[in-house]
């Protein structure tokens, strides 16, 4: 019986789940997303020089509004200002959306936060002209409702950003060094590109690299804890875990924006 795109991406990431006898004895949630990796410094706002960022110009033109789903503390729709005339984010994290409302204002952006998971708040989120969605779809297993959403709520163009790989795919040595735990290799952006065709959408795809967080993570004390707590290790290993991040050769992350109009 063959399977939709949006039915093996499913099932890949599904490969993902840490094993049960590992998760119960996590000493903290390898989950939860540190509100201060994510926070965007108004003054030092990178330069709308991404594929990403440049396919949303495109979209904004001489200006509009953008939502910012996963919005973290906004670095995926902050350097869209001044084009961008409004903004909107939805994250699960009152800690993230505080940190998005602030830098919005510093920059003297009009803002709103909306709390909750996607596409279960998109009802009570208003439409914009160009929809933003930044390393978050690694995370949803039911990825069609959420894109019908997204593409839903846009005017002109819906813009996501994804690595080629599962974000902790860095993270593979890890777990065989200190779990002998192999760990899948799927789902791709090629296969979000499927996802997305199959939808009746026609996507364009670009594709960047970028240096990855952790060609810094040896003198970065709060990203060696983030590794470790995704690695269900306890603090008193942060020293272990350095070790090991500074053993893992540091390759170019390839990163693709796709891009396509709700018409």
């Amino acid at each position: 019986m063959s399977t939709t795109p949006s039915q093996r991406w499913a099932e890949a990431l599904a490969s993902w789940a840490i094993p049960d006898e590992i998760l119960r004895a996590a000493p903290e949630d390898p989950w939860v997303h540190p509100p201060a990796m994510f926070r965007v410094d108004p003054d030092a706002a990178p330069a709308a020089d991404t594929p990403s960022h440049a396919a949303a110009l495109r979209a904004l033109g001489a200006g509009g509004t953008v939502l910012d789903v996963g919005v973290g503390g906004g670095r995926s729709s902050l350097p869209l200002v001044p084009a961008a005339t409004a903004l909107a984010g939805v994250d699960e994290q009152q800690a993230m959306l505080d940190q998005f409302l602030e830098a919005a204002a510093r920059v003297g952006v009009p803002a709103t936060a909306h709390r909750g998971r996607w596409p279960d708040v998109a009802a009570s989120v208003p439409p914009a002209d160009v929809v933003v969605c930044h390393h978050v779809a690694y995370n949803v297993a039911a990825i069609e409702p959420f894109l019908r959403a997204l593409t839903d709520h846009a005017r002109r163009a819906v813009v996501v950003e994804l690595p080629e790989r599962h974000p902790t795919s860095a993270m593979n040595p890890l777990w065989a060094r200190f779990w002998s735990l192999p760990r899948p290799s799927e789902p791709s952006a090629e296969l979000f590109v499927e996802v997305v065709r199959s939808l009746g959408w026609s996507p364009e795809v670009a594709w960047a690299e970028r240096v990855p967080r952790q060609a810094a993570a040896p003198a970065d004390p709060a990203y060696v804890a983030f590794v470790r707590r995704r690695l269900c290790l306890p603090a008193l290993r942060d020293a272990e875990v350095a070790a090991a991040l500074a053993d893992l050769p540091v390759e170019p992350q390839r990163v693709a924006t796709v891009a396509w109009s709700p018409a």
